[in-house]
């Protein structure tokens, strides 16, 4: 065992000046902990996207196929579980200690995992999910205070692009990965890949992590958490049922996302009468912190809503396999992987105001590019290209957003602070997503090439017989106007509807980008009011009166 009297960034009670300014192998010791398991949690959320084909007639058959609504919920089940439990993450680091805590919730994820992959049917694996989901709803925050700590004030902006990190591997290998091991091995391995990476995360962080003294000095918020978690769970499952139901006034839609809502205003006007809430909205009164949550969640929505259609153009529009679809978004990681270490060490030094909206404007040009694109855009003379573009943007926005946040705040209110920004984080992707999927759900339907194309192979599927396709063609007077041009040549008239299909598609895909272009013009409003002035930091004004004590690495 040995002591390390200054130089654990951990240390408790250590004056500003005693942090070092460049990241040391100690800090990254504990980096490596915190992004390996913040990729296990975001790469989860992703990988099974690409397996619900195959769910919808693993436990039935190809006779008797699962509805597609149905596997959703494997999905569903573990972002609401993610959502729920990211509240009691400020009470449980009190109470229990980070390092404790973060190896339970590795464990709990770890098990989940396994237990999904042996799951017999649909109902016990999204039972599976939600436990699985309780486990990696705490790595993201829990991860957060864990760096906060361990950076101290000088080298925030650093740290945080570090743990920027997993939140782009998350959606490029997730479909790689998951497209890779069910096509290579099953779909249980989607699970199963968890398994050995859980037991390397939980011997990592014993050995990486630093004991920390728990401070269980406030009693935890029943009230709060009985209208906070059914109330959020209950919002986001109306949200997530807008896609589906193709509009945001349906019943399902508007009856359980009204309910979650109420609760939601119910818990926040509660929230401030008890002295010690689940989540602390008192933290608002820090101008930083509210700027950076209102950017972030415009931001959120708006970006992380419209790289939902990226993929899907590749699948739907280019008949690219989960596989490829994947491999093509991956220029938009490798994009933000350039500019957010630079972006990080800027935000250590420069205010953040003077960095996010060059980010923001190079999203803004990359989505109003991606509004031109149509079913034959070139990949690597066009598309890859503005990929990159957005990944930079990409790169110089989020995390200096959450620096900006966590920066202000004081050691005792990282983890209420980062679980704030977490649960916002959370929302404005599923508002988000739900926007844009609506967006293009209803552009597909109404464009009448499209929706004629769509209908016209579903009735005519299996039929061989040249006068009864004729005598369908009247219904689809779009299809029959193609279908002549092309003449008796059969093969002719069927390549020649598939491209104009692709190429309608292709432009509806253009519209919702320029929707998602206009999302992102709205977040340089909020992010005019980023500090453009130096910002002292505040990690260590609740330390002062606290004595200085070794930290021991084991």
């Amino acid at each position: 065992m040995t002591e390390f009297p200054l130089s654990s960034p951990a240390q408790v009670g250590r004056p500003v000046d005693a942090y070092p300014d460049k990241i040391d192998g100690a800090v990254l010791k504990i980096a490596g902990v915190v992004v390996l398991g913040a990729i296990m949690s975001i790469l989860d959320i992703t990988v099974v996207n690409v397996a619900l084909p195959e769910l919808q007639t693993t436990f039935t058959g190809t006779d008797n196929p699962l509805s597609y609504a149905t596997v959703a919920w494997t999905v569903t089940a573990y972002t609401l579980a993610l959502a729920t439990v990211i509240p009691l993450t400020g009470w449980a680091a009190d109470r229990f200690g980070t390092k404790r805590l973060y190896m339970l919730a590795i464990a709990l994820f770890t098990l989940g995992s396994v237990l999904c992959a042996a799951a017999t049917s649909i109902n016990l694996l999204i039972l599976f999910r939600v436990l699985q989901g309780l486990g990696g709803g705490l790595l993201m925050p829990l991860g957060m205070t864990i760096m906060t700590r361990a950076a101290g004030p000088h080298r925030m902006g650093r740290l945080m692009a570090i743990l920027g990190i997993p939140m782009l591997l998350g959606p490029i290998l997730g479909p790689i990965l998951g497209g890779y091991l069910i096509d290579a091995v099953s779909w249980h391995w989607i699970f199963l890949i968890n398994l050995p990476l859980g037991i390397i995360a939980l011997l990592y962080a014993a050995w990486a992590l630093p004991k920390d003294t728990p401070e269980p000095s406030e009693s935890f918020d029943f009230l709060g958490m009985a209208m906070m978690s059914p109330g959020l769970a209950m919002f986001l499952y109306g949200i997530s049922s807008i896609p589906e139901a193709g509009t945001f006034f349906s019943a399902k839609v508007m009856g359980w996302g009204t309910a979650g809502l109420l609760l939601l205003i119910a818990f926040v006007i509660y929230s401030f009468k008890p002295k010690h809430p689940l989540l602390d909205f008192r933290l608002f009164q820090n101008r930083n912190l509210t700027v950076a949550t209102i950017t972030m969640f415009i931001f959120g929505a708006a970006f992380f809503g419209g790289l939902l259609l990226v993929p899907t153009y590749f699948q739907q529009v280019r008949g690219e396999d989960a596989l490829h679809a994947g491999l093509l978004v991956a220029p938009q990681g490798i994009g933000a992987m350039v500019t957010m270490p630079i972006a990080g060490a800027l935000a250590d030094k420069k205010p953040v105001g003077r960095i996010v909206p060059f980010g923001l404007l190079a999203i803004i040009v990359g989505m109003f590019l991606l509004s031109r694109v149509d079913g034959d855009t070139s990949y690597w003379g066009y598309i890859i290209p503005v990929l990159f573009l957005l990944g930079l943007g990409m790169g110089g926005t989020m995390m200096p957003i959450m620096t900006s946040a966590i920066k202000t705040l004081t050691a005792h209110q990282v983890a209420r602070g980062s679980t704030l920004l977490n649960i916002t984080q959370q929302i404005a992707s599923s508002v988000g997503v739900a926007i844009m999927s609506v967006v293009l759900t209803n552009g597909l339907k109404n464009d009448a090439l499209v929706s004629q194309a769509a209908g016209f192979r579903e009735a005519s599927a299996g039929v061989t017989d040249p006068a009864q396709i004729q005598q369908l063609l009247p219904q689809f007077p779009k299809v029959a106007e193609i279908l002549a041009a092309a003449g008796n040549d059969q093969a002719a008239g069927a390549a020649k509807l598939a491209a104009a299909a692709a190429d309608a598609a292709g432009k509806v895909f253009g519209n919702s980008f320029l929707v998602a272009a206009f999302l992102v013009l709205l977040t340089l409003v909020p992010a005019f009011f980023l500090p453009r002035d130096h910002e002292e930091s505040h990690l260590t004004d609740d330390e002062d009166d606290a004595p200085a004590a070794p930290v021991f690495v084991h």
